[in-house]
């Protein structure tokens, strides 16, 4: 079956440009981008079916890298099914999923158990990580050879850090011999333990056990050597702080084989939000200044940082209607990202463009996907959406299980109109 989705205004991150056009979908893939009047007419008379996208933006589907599900063993927070409905009305085509479960996914009969599950329950595409030691303990390599022959498209212990530097220049020289990519949290562990705020003033008035910046630029430096020496692939999940930003410009300078992500939540919140300690906004690492926030902004619109994730972490009420210290870190954020990452393309930070090269395009090419691109023979991954249109957001509004996002009642402008994956559609909005 054909599809033509005609009158769009088309957002091609590869060649950084917008255009009104059409896009014409077949067998699941993209058949052809049209721009000419000609072209249209002529592939609206042959198409099975045809769509006005009214004149909003169609751009690639976004590529969620850092999704947990909570399945096996936290199905109650957020199971594949939930995920995937949440992650269609958000415009996210693709889940890349992390390993931190109860169990940890670590060995290959565990990944295929979940991707199983995963391709019966969600209605978008699953990309799983695994967990690069077994149990995420960090004192044993898992069998990296027979995960990747499972479908693993990266190796991550989620936010714990393999402290043992031998242990992980180990695992980085597997890895490199397999070509595989590591995904690390960069965070000193023992700086960072029992930490719940940054340090500064705020966090001295609230009496809260905080964690200099520098844990994150110590914990990014030993890695940068680590990869240095190896010759791995790399990925920082979340780079968060300003004085972490120098070395990872050196790493990527110096030729090394090294990317970086940030969450929207620490690209659009500061530590002033967690105000009267409100658990929703406990985060790790904890939300930083807001020259952190900046600095880490700019990066993202310069090119130093690669990709813009949710780190969709699903929290239940009990784990979060606890003191600020002991309640779970984590928000959730597949329904959020784009509206909330859009507050970026309002205030003239990111182009569209741009905003989609690292939503969709950087990630998608990292893990060697074939999404995030507006090109014949990429698959037909879309979302549809009108930058403009303002909300209200209330959590009890979200399709996951857990309702703990830090933007409820927040004022947030934009919203998905419609999500293909692979030509079909899985979400129109009401």
């Amino acid at each position: 079956m054909s599809l033509l989705l005609e009158n769009a205004r088309l957002i091609d991150p590869e060649k950084d440009r917008v255009q009104p056009g059409a896009l014409l979908i077949e067998n699941g893939c993209i058949k052809a981008i049209l721009s000419a009047g000609a072209e249209i007419t002529a592939a609206r008379s042959r198409a099975a079916r045809v769509e006005d996208c009214g004149g909003l933006f169609l751009a690639p589907g976004i590529v969620d890298l850092g999704v947990k599900v909570g399945e096996p063993g936290e199905r109650h927070k957020e199971s594949f099914r939930s995920a995937g409905q949440a992650a269609a009305a958000g415009g996210v085509t693709t889940m890349v999923t992390r390993p931190d479960t109860t169990p940890p996914i670590d060995s290959p009969e565990q990944l295929e158990f979940v991707s199983r599950r995963a391709q019966v329950d969600s209605v978008v595409r699953i990309a799983p990580m695994a967990a690069l030691t077994k149990g995420r303990e960090g004192r044993e390599m898992t069998e990296i050879g027979f995960l990747s022959d499972a479908g693993a498209v990266a190796f991550s212990d989620g936010d714990r850090v393999v402290a043992d530097t031998k242990v992980f220049s180990r695992c980085l020289t597997y890895a490199r011999g397999l070509g595989a990519l590591v995904v690390a949290h960069v965070q000193d562990p023992g700086l960072s333990a029992g930490a719940c705020a940054t340090s500064g003033k705020f966090a001295s008035l609230r009496g809260l056990p905080s964690v200099s910046p520098m844990a994150e630029r110590m914990a990014l430096d030993r890695d940068l050597a680590l990869v240095e020496m190896t010759g791995a692939r790399y990925h920082a999940d979340q780079i968060t702080t300003a004085r972490a930003l120098p070395a990872l410009r050196r790493a990527k300078e110096n030729g090394l084989d090294v990317t970086a992500g940030v969450s929207i939540h620490h690209l659009t919140l500061n530590e002033l939000d967690v105000g009267d300690y409100r658990t929703f906004f406990k985060l790790k690492p904890p939300l930083r200044s807001e020259e952190d926030r900046l600095a880490v902004a700019e990066a993202v619109a310069e090119g130093l940082i690669d990709v813009i994730c949710s780190m969709h972490t699903p929290q239940d009420e009990e784990s979060k209607r606890l003191p600020f210290e002991e309640a779970a870190s984590g928000a959730v954020g597949l329904e959020t990202l784009l509206p909330a990452a859009l507050r970026l393309y309002h205030g003239g930070i990111l182009t569209l463009p741009q905003l989609f090269r690292v939503l969709s395009l950087n990630p998608a090419r990292r893990l060697g996907l074939e999404g995030g691109r507006l090109v014949a023979g990429a698959p037909a991954d879309l979302v549809l959406f009108d930058p403009d249109a303002p909300f209200v957001l209330d959590r009890f509004t979200l399709r996951s299980k857990s309702k703990n996002t830090p933007f409820d009642g927040a004022r947030l402008q934009g919203k998905v109109k419609k999500t293909w994956v692979g030509g079909a559609p899985v979400f129109t909005a009401e």
